[in-house]
């Protein structure tokens, strides 16, 4: 297929693939599936190797966030029956993410409900970040708290944070119906402050909201330009109490060629997927691995995940490898960008390596990480799909989560 040949030989330049051939991509037939998946697999494989980036969530303060994010279990006037707790103690988030690290996870992500932080919880969290690095020796921390401030960025930085996740989740066309309190430029302005403060930017999208081809290779090209080093992929969970709670619009067929669409368009990037992969990949799960390098440990904030030894036992059967805290995650010309950067303190050397080119507010940015780091709350345990009619909310699909963070359960990590 010659589509496919062209965006391989792409990929492997860090060549920017047209907008229609993205678009192709997205519009492939389900006899063309496989071959998506083995062309972006080979993007994958030069980049990545057989390697899978663990990650693990800390939810370090849970639902009543005053933003109104559609897609979103912790928004203001969500019905959700979920977990709502205040900020975690430095000790009580460094003990949680352990149980991260004990399972293989390489990096945490401390995730907080809210439009922003305030300086003071900037120093909070701070604190929190101390902790963690000190009880779990080069485990990488990244921050999701919503929309920064001046100064934060470099606040965090300092505390040890060595990335900020804000997510742009839809393309700017399409946000305002999603989300009123806040705008997508708010988005990509804290995007970039993470960015001029040396962090290295996580920042991706949710799929499924109701979006068009169109507004998935938007928000995808959007983050190549914004350079991000990770890129979440979330699969929308409509969390019953939230207003797109009966938008089932995803197949697993659908997700894969979403995923591969973002390994094409950004070849040389961490590409982890996110929120909802139990309910919308199910039995695919393992196929993905072979289009994303990264994915999420146990459970997410607001819902239960695969249990930790089943990703792990999924990862080893496809036959790949859980990457190890000693081998850097990006490739080499990446990752001297993002030290470079870190060095001076800003990013200004990074415009050569953008997204693989060689020339969040409040709860609503935690979509990751459909949490921050993925939709807050949009991810789900994996079960039995079964045939839904029309306008049917699918509990069925969505555990609440009553573990871990915030509770006196061990987590399913």
């Amino acid at each position: 297929m010659d589509l496919l040949n062209t965006l391989v030989e792409k990929g492997l330049r860090r060549e920017l693939p047209t907008r229609e051939e993205a678009l192709a991509v997205l519009a492939t037939s389900d006899d063309e599936l496989l071959d998506v998946v083995a062309a972006a697999g080979k993007v994958r494989r030069q980049w990545f190797g057989r390697r899978v980036k663990l990650n693990y969530l800390v939810n370090l303060k849970s639902g009543l966030c005053p933003e109104d994010c559609s897609y979103c279990s912790q928004r203001l006037g969500s019905k959700a029956e979920i977990l709502k707790y205040t900020w975690l103690k430095p000790d009580e988030a460094s003990q949680a993410a352990a149980a991260g690290v004990a399972g293989g996870a390489k990096r945490v992500c401390l995730v907080a409900s809210g439009r922003g932080p305030t300086d003071r919880d900037v120093e909070r969290v701070g604190k929190t970040i101390e902790a963690i690095k000190e009880q779990n020796e080069g485990v990488e921390v990244c921050a999701c708290l919503g929309l920064l401030s001046d100064g934060q960025a470099e606040r965090l930085r300092e505390a040890g944070a060595d990335a900020y996740n804000h997510n742009l989740n839809t393309s700017e066309a399409t946000y305002g119906d999603i989300t009123k309190t806040h705008t997508y430029a708010d988005r990509v302005d804290t995007v970039q402050k993470a960015h001029a403060a040396g962090l290295s930017a996580c920042s991706g999208l949710i799929a499924g909201m109701g979006e068009s081809d169109e507004d998935l290779v938007d928000v995808v090209y959007a983050l190549r330009e914004l350079d991000s080093d990770s890129v979440p992929v979330n699969f929308l969970i409509p969390f019953e109490g939230t207003p797109l709670a009966k938008e089932w619009n995803l197949t697993p067929q659908r997700c894969l060629r979403i995923l591969a669409m973002v390994r094409f368009v950004c070849p040389d990037v961490e590409v982890r997927i996110a929120g909802g992969r139990e309910v919308h990949l199910r039995s695919m799960q393992p196929l993905a691995l072979n289009i994303a390098n990264s994915i999420f440990l146990g459970d997410y904030l607001t819902s239960e995940g695969q249990a930790g030894q089943a990703d792990l036992d999924m990862i080893a059967d496809a036959g790949f490898e859980v990457e190890g805290a000693g081998t850097t995650t990006l490739p080499k010309h990446r990752a001297d960008a993002l030290a470079a950067a870190g060095a001076t303190g800003g990013c200004g050397s990074k415009a050569s390596t953008g997204c693989g080119s060689e020339s969040s507010a409040g709860c609503g940015s935690h979509t990751e990480e459909a949490g921050g780091c993925g939709p807050c709350g949009g991810h789900a345990a994996p079960s039995a799909a079964p045939v839904r009619t029309a306008d049917e909310a699918r509990t069925d699909l969505v555990a609440v989560r009553r573990r871990g963070a915030g509770t006196d359960l061990a987590p399913n990590a």
